[in-house]
This record gives structure tokens, C-alpha cells and sequence, in this order.
């Protein structure tokens, strides 16, 4: 990756693009259900900030739970980010990127819901399920 961490991309339909600051060249793969679900396989994405897009009017939010949200083109279905609600950073999916040179695959979450059909021979930073909840989740002291 060069010097420059702004990167830009867009939907397969191109009706939303954007562009962003990746935080650090790295790749994360999550496992749990719901990514899956959502992708049809794990969900590949990079963190990045200060995300400005194009097209607003054609992203759908979902909010999959209490804390995070997901969008996607409401025009083609490309999956496009998935947000913590209290923060300024989106994982954004890795494959919307016009440049993805320099990327390293690092990490992968919800380990433990990984089925048995497939497995990553990259050597990652691994994290069950669990040990995501206790690092992000919100606690009962601050739902209250």
C-alpha cells in the first residue's frame, strides 16, 4: 500500500462509491451466523475512518443488533459496510476497493461459529466469539 491510506470504491452497480481512510492494511474475516448469513460467506472486510459517500440516498441500514449496523446498495444488494453505532469507523467490505494492493489477511473472528466446509490456510489473529463480546459488547452498566 502506498504512503497515501485513502482509498475509493463503489457497489457492483456503482450507484453508491465511496471513499475512505484505511486505518491500517489489514484484512479481517468474520464467522459468525449472521455475516454468513448476510454474505453467504464470511465477511471480508478493512476498518477504515472518516468514510464519505456518494449515493447516500441508495444505501440501506440495517440494524442487526443493538450496537451494530449493516448497509447495502438498495439498487444492486452489494453488502457495503458493517458499523459499530457508537463509532466513527466502518468495516467496510474489502472487495467494493478499486485498489486492494498491500492488504494482509490478519485476522478472523467468531472462530468458534466457523462451519466445517471451508478453512483459511493464512496464519491470522484468531478470536472466538466470546473473546469479540468481551472486548466490544456493551456491558449491562452501560445499557442502563
Amino acid at each position: 500500500m502506498s504512503d497515501d491510506s485513502q482509498r475509493t470504491g463503489h457497489c457492483l452497480c456503482g450507484a453508491v462509491r465511496f471513499s475512505a481512510t484505511v486505518n491500517k492494511p489489514h484484512v479481517g474475516a468474520c464467522h459468525c451466523s449472521m455475516c454468513r448469513r448476510w454474505s453467504s460467506a464470511p465477511y471480508m472486510e478493512i476498518e477504515c475512518a472518516g468514510v464519505r459517500f456518494e449515493g447516500e440516498e441508495h444505501i440501506t441500514r440495517f440494524r442487526s443488533s443493538d450496537w451494530a449496523e449493516r448497509g447495502f446498495c438498495s439498487k444492486c444488494g452489494s453488502n457495503l459496510f458493517y458499523r459499530i453505532i457508537d463509532s466513527n469507523n466502518y468495516q467496510m467490505a474489502v472487495g467494493l476497493f478499486d485498489d486492494q494492493s498491500g492488504l494482509r489477511f490478519t485476522l478472523q473472528v467468531f472462530t468458534d461459529e466457523t462451519p466445517d466446509f471451508y478453512a483459511f490456510a493464512n496464519e491470522t489473529k484468531m478470536l472466538t466469539g466470546a473473546e469479540i463480546f468481551a472486548m466490544y459488547a456493551p456491558t449491562d452498566d452501560e445499557t442502563t
